[in-house]
């Protein structure tokens, strides 16, 4: 029987050399969900999305997406299924020398046989969907931030994604441009039924966007649920992380001698 989850993943580890990134991983992503991977800058979130973009290779464990297992794909299967992957990385990347529309007609010209003809008509369809296809001329410089991000959202979608994958979507954004983002996550998910995996730390925007939330704590999984459970949390590091609180697990002090060695000169050799 075939799963219905778009990314499985089981005792997953990642290491640089000796150093652990992430350690036993267990996650699953049903089909057609929004789902969010949060956490401290550092933590291995976006590790987490190279692996199952297959830039990178689990250590050990096993990661399946889409019924592929990335421990032992082929390389024609592994380009195959990136190009069933849309990705919005977190500024934009856009070709700064193409044009809007050659931004978003690229992956198209690149990956399909496509006429010309069609490939102009998907390109304005994909700038309609983010509101920008009377931008379709203008060069990536004279764009705004807001605006550059739903371009480079645009060509994220140009090939239909079945798995779209966002790295700090709402990064850098104002408060209006935070909600117009993530109207269009949750939109054009259910348009093209998408699946979606959003790593972020905005927290309260991304709460009201998503349908299951991992928390990832120094590479491990600490907590994870639905965004009602996520907020009713009472584990420190999870509760601190929601609510934007100043000290907690995580301090607001480095690790110092105190303040009053330092002054009476107790710990001169600290400096």
């Amino acid at each position: 029987m075939e799963s219905d989850a778009a990314v499985e993943i089981s005792g997953l580890n990642f290491r640089y050399g000796d150093r652990a990134i992430l350690k036993g991983i267990n996650m699953r992503i049903p089909r057609g969900s929004i789902v969010a991977i949060m956490g401290q800058s550092g933590c291995g979130k976006t590790t987490l999305l190279r692996l199952i973009g297959g830039q990178l290779q689990p250590t050990d464990g096993r990661l399946v997406v889409e019924g592929q297992d990335m421990n032992t794909i082929s390389s024609d299967a592994l380009y195959k299924l990136r190009r069933r992957m849309g990705m919005l990385f977190q500024f934009g990347a856009l070709f700064t020398d193409l044009t809007v529309f050659e931004n978003v007609a690229f992956q198209m010209r690149e990956h399909t046989d496509l006429p010309e003809s069609l490939i102009k008509d998907l390109t304005l369809l994909k700038l309609e969907a983010v509101g920008l296809r009377g931008v379709r001329n203008k060069m990536p410089s004279e764009l705004s931030g807001g605006m550059a991000r739903r371009v480079a959202l645009a060509r994220a979608i140009a090939l239909d994604p079945m798995i779209m994958m966002y790295d700090e979507p709402f990064t850098g954004l104002d408060p209006i441009l935070m909600g117009v983002i993530a109207q269009l996550i949750r939109d054009l998910n259910s348009a093209l039924g998408t699946t979606s995996i959003i790593v972020t730390h905005d927290v309260q925007e991304s709460l009201r966007l998503v349908d299951y939330v991992y928390f990832v704590s120094e590479g491990v999984i600490v907590a994870e649920g639905t965004p009602d459970e996520i907020r009713a949390s009472k584990l420190p590091y999870v509760h601190q992380f929601v609510w934007g609180e100043m000290d907690g697990p995580v301090p607001f002090h480095y690790p110092a001698p105190s303040m009053q060695q330092l002054l009476t000169g107790n710990s001169l050799h600290s400096w």
